[in-house]
């Protein structure tokens, strides 16, 4: 028995979700909305203010689709309602971000300056305070793009373990190596 598809997704105020032929999944809030398409297999049930998702079969197929879409639309309920936010900090001498609308301009070091285009479901902004280290701000209602895009800036300069310089998620822990010993 999944023990996360089992549970009941509770829609807050000013959440509707309707579903149409073919369990096409869309959920409206105050944030904005999105859809998806789930396994037409699945049975979804709005009842008293609760959504439930069930199985046909105990099959493994059904279990493994069961857990993943109650997720989903979880995900999609939280997005909706409260949006999702990311932050990243880029660690290093001479590294700094800036942006100018939705194209995102990063100094990591190389020889020349990288820039990336963020899709405009996904609203960017960046500090540099002086004192601490220049930071990404990613804010979105649509959890998996919002951890894509955060993955693909991290992945320029990824932290490495000696000195811990390059871009890493905020209050991400990163394992530190000994360097070489004088011998």
């Amino acid at each position: 028995m999944s023990r996360i598809g089992t549970a009941p997704i509770t829609l807050p105020d000013g959440v509707s979700i309707d579903i149409s032929k073919g369990n096409l999944v869309t959920v409206k809030g105050g944030k904005g909305e999105l859809t998806q398409q789930v396994d037409p297999d699945l049975k979804i049930e709005i009842e008293e203010g609760e959504l439930k998702v069930t199985r046909p079969t105990d099959q493994q197929r059904h279990r493994a689709m069961h857990g993943l879409y109650r997720s989903l639309i979880a995900n999609m309920v939280e997005g909706v309602s409260n949006g999702y936010k990311k932050e990243l900090e880029l660690i290093g001498v001479g590294y700094r971000c800036s942006n100018t609308g939705q194209l995102l301009e990063l100094s990591l070091g190389y020889s020349h300056p990288i820039m990336f285009a963020i899709p405009e479901e996904v609203k960017l902004s960046t500090l540099s305070e002086k004192g601490s280290s220049p930071t990404i701000i990613l804010e979105s209602i649509d959890k998996q793009l919002i951890g894509q895009v955060a993955a693909k800036i991290r992945a320029f300069r990824k932290p490495e373990p000696y000195k811990g310089k390059g871009v890493r998620f905020k209050g991400e822990e990163i394992r530190r190596k000994q360097g070489k010993t004088a011998g």
